[in-house]
């Protein structure tokens, strides 16, 4: 999640500020640890019922209160409500099983995502999985914690993840700063030439169950995410690209067609350098679609720093090694997306302002819950489309619950004061008197 935000503020808001945004992580991980202590004993001094109610509020707002945006963005907005909703409702619901029932969501939660890190590390073997696996077993492990009784027989729940999760966030803040201090981009935009006028930047998605004819395994998360398999036994993982005007085409391939059986497909997820091949790189949408066919859903973003992705193309083909985990097709156009959109939510403010609009928007936490699965398993096709249409979302996002009212208020307040105005203008006069009607 800091991660996502330091690219989309980009390298140099995140260098001029790193000194606030680390203290900020300090204060914020001590109150964490601070919530969390309060809630051993059972006696919260955390203001627990209040923070339900605003919950409760904010979900009222959101799903009541019209969003000026449709699609993705409005779906992500009532998503968040109706999460909020629920969440409210339990917390200021005071009986045990309310507690309990918070209990087992946050817990399982937890469990789930531990387990989901412990089996993507060991199979995939990523970068860095070692670190992955200890976190995925602190993940069960606090699941435990969560789901047992003991100390505060449930009391506490809320107040645990709460201060956990602020915890966490603090600890990965202080990382990040700390790290962009003194970091320079490996790419300088500013060593290319400048590209032609920008065109609107496409992500070009194949998705696997809409590259086969006939799924022999009819499972959508599957077929979604993962890939689809035919009647022949025949495993198709879908595909990406991206497209930006005539000069940019991602489109990375392997130089050879790997053997997507059933039998090597496992041995095949590992991101270890033994399972590196050749790879090209396609020169159009035009030859790929001759070659395939057309892309099953597309993504167009407006708004993108052509320089630096220019600048990203020109490293990144240098090296054409293709490894369908660690260095794919998704992984090409996902990384070339961040450098297309890095600094694309600093609006150049001299506060923190950006960095807190950046942090409570939904769509850029769905975008960084689809990144953190990407990190820990691969990019696939599924996770690619996602990302891209949460990212295209939070660069353009809808007001948020709270504005929208406000909004709705000035807005009938103008309204008000317009007809006001008009009355003085244009003062009623009154009928004329008839001779006939003079007494």
């Amino acid at each position: 999640m800091v991660r996502l935000s330091m690219v989309l503020l980009g390298n140099d808001f995140v260098r001029k500020r790193w000194s606030a945004l680390a203290l900020t992580g300090i204060v914020w991980g001590a109150a964490g640890v601070a919530i969390f202590i309060d809630a051993l004993d059972g006696v919260l001094y955390f203001p627990l019922h209040v923070f339900g109610y605003l919950l409760l509020l904010e979900a009222l707002i959101i799903l009541f209160v019209p969003a000026p945006q449709t699609g993705t963005a409005a779906a992500l907005r009532k998503s968040r409500g109706l999460v909020f909703l629920l969440l409210g409702l339990l917390i200021i619901d005071r009986q045990h099983a309310a507690s309990l029932i918070l209990a087992v969501l946050f817990g399982g939660a937890f469990m789930l995502d531990g387990v989901f890190r412990l089996a993507a590390a060991v199979v995939v073997r990523f970068v860095g999985w070692q670190v992955s696996l200890l976190t995925g077993l602190f993940e069960i492990g606090f699941g435990v914690f969560i789901l047992e009784p003991y100390p505060t027989l449930y009391k506490g729940t809320v107040p645990f993840c709460i201060g956990m999760s602020i915890f966490l966030s603090g600890c990965a803040l202080l990382r990040q700063s700390v790290r962009f201090k003194n970091w320079q981009s490996p790419v300088s935009p500013f060593s290319v030439s400048a590209p032609a006028p920008s065109a609107a930047l496409v992500i070009h998605v194949w998705t696997p169950s809409g590259t086969v004819d006939d799924t022999l395994v009819r499972n959508r998360l599957l077929n979604r995410y993962i890939a689809a398999v035919d009647i022949n036994g025949v495993i198709s993982a879908g595909h990406a690209a991206l497209e930006c005007g005539p000069d940019i085409y991602i489109s990375h391939y392997p130089l050879d067609d790997i053997d997507r059986s059933a039998g090597d497909f496992v041995r095949l997820l590992r991101a270890t350098p033994n399972n590196d091949v050749a790879g090209r790189f396609l020169p159009d949408y035009a030859e790929e679609v001759a070659d395939w066919c057309p892309s099953s859903v597309q993504v167009s973003f407006a708004h993108y720093d052509a320089r630096r992705l220019n600048a990203f193309w020109a490293q990144y083909r240098q090296n054409s090694t293709y490894n369908l985990t660690s260095r794919n097709c998704s992984s090409a156009v996902a990384h070339s997306l961040e450098a297309a959109l890095e600094g694309a939510m600093n609006r150049g403010h001299s506060s923190m302002r950006d960095f807190a609009r950046v942090i409570f928007s939904p769509e850029f936490w769905v975008a960084a819950q689809v990144r953190k699965r990407a990190e820990v398993m691969a990019w696939t096709p599924g996770l690619v489309l996602d990302y891209a249409r949460a990212l295209h979302a939070a660069i353009e996002p809808a007001p948020p619950g709270w504005h929208g009212l406000y909004a709705g208020a000035k807005r009938a307040c103008g309204y008000v004061a317009t007809a006001l105005r008009g009355r003085e203008v244009h003062p009623v006069q009154p009928p004329p008197v008839h001779p006939s009607d003079k007494s």
